[in-house]
């Protein structure tokens, strides 16, 4: 194995400047594991990171890559590890670092986990991203069974989920969507659903916990908090007017505005294929694309309107 397929850019720019090219396959290193990649989604975070929208973290060295989470088989495991062999189906999420959609990752076992055995790789593709809801409602957030939860962009890849983990941990759930996709969260488990068209915050009640992935009107919906209230983001709008507001939110009393990004570990892999195989969240596939598609993927999730998540099939 000298090269493989990945996907590629050598400037940044809108998602035609994606390709697929050959790189060398990761070399396994002390404490690695080589995993043959079948399938990755397409997150936020990278359309921001093709765009050119956090270069002074990604740099100006070129090709660079794209895709962040991953499902597939073991293909080499390093021999001081236990408990993983090749042919293991497993799924994980690199280390604050792209190049998922490609042929084969390299990553430590603290980065992955065994997948859930009762879907399909492509579908587990779709689903690492849970991670992310888990560690925003009980970590962040301390969501509690009973507490009223706002899911706002409750469609996407972490809204979908968050929708459904809520009602795991006993939450009333109520989502915003758009229009089209009112009865897809309800039937994702969500108690209320309200569409951006007809719902501006000001029709809306008071919430427990806000959960938001959409970036924008931090200010209007932070007033929707009951006393005692949390409200998490994942996500920028206009990164330097967001950060202003959240780093003011956290000087001024109650209600406030918690960001983080996800680097998701095994325990929290493990976690959400418990939850999966027993059932209780399922994967939200909305496109499957061929690896050759990869700018098609990334343009279908800049247009928005998605259910889930847009998948790239590898294998």
């Amino acid at each position: 194995m000298d090269d493989m397929r990945a996907a590629l850019y050598d400037r940044y720019g809108p998602p035609e400047v994606l390709y697929v090219g050959k790189v060398p396959v990761p070399a396994l290193q002390q404490g690695q594991v080589l995993v043959r990649v079948h399938a990755a989604s397409v997150n936020g975070g990278e359309l921001h990171g093709r765009a050119g929208r956090v270069r002074l973290v990604t740099g100006r060295a070129f090709p660079q890559r794209t895709g962040l989470d991953f499902a597939g088989e073991v293909a080499e495991v390093d021999p001081a590890i236990t408990g993983l062999r090749p042919g293991d189906r497993v799924w994980g999420v690199l280390p604050r670092t792209f190049g998922s959609a490609a042929e084969y990752v390299a990553v430590r076992p603290r980065n992955l986990s065994y997948a859930p055995e009762n879907i399909g790789l492509v579908e587990a593709a779709s689903l690492p991203v849970g991670t992310t809801a888990i560690t925003a409602l009980r970590a962040k957030a301390r969501l509690k069974a009973g507490e009223r939860l706002l899911v706002r962009g409750a469609a996407g890849g972490v809204g979908s989920m968050a929708v459904q983990l809520g009602k795991v941990m006993g939450a009333h759930v109520t989502a915003l969507a758009g229009s089209k996709n009112l009865g897809f969260v309800r039937d994702l488990g969500a108690d209320e659903a309200h569409s951006y068209a007809t719902t501006g915050p000001s029709d809306l009640g008071r919430f427990d916990v806000i959960m938001d992935t959409v970036g924008t009107e931090h200010r209007a919906f932070r007033r929707l908090l009951a006393p005692g209230g949390r409200m998490v983001s994942i996500a920028f709008d206009h990164i330097a007017a967001s950060l202003g507001y959240l780093l003011a939110s956290t000087v001024h009393g109650p209600g406030r505005v918690r960001f983080f990004s996800g680097n998701p570990q095994h325990d929290l892999l493990a976690e959400l294929a418990g939850h999966v195989e027993s059932g209780a969240i399922r994967p939200v596939v909305d496109t499957v694309h061929p690896l050759s598609g990869i700018a098609d993927a990334h343009r279908a999730l800049e247009a928005g309107g998605v259910r889930g998540k847009h998948v790239i099939q590898v294998v």
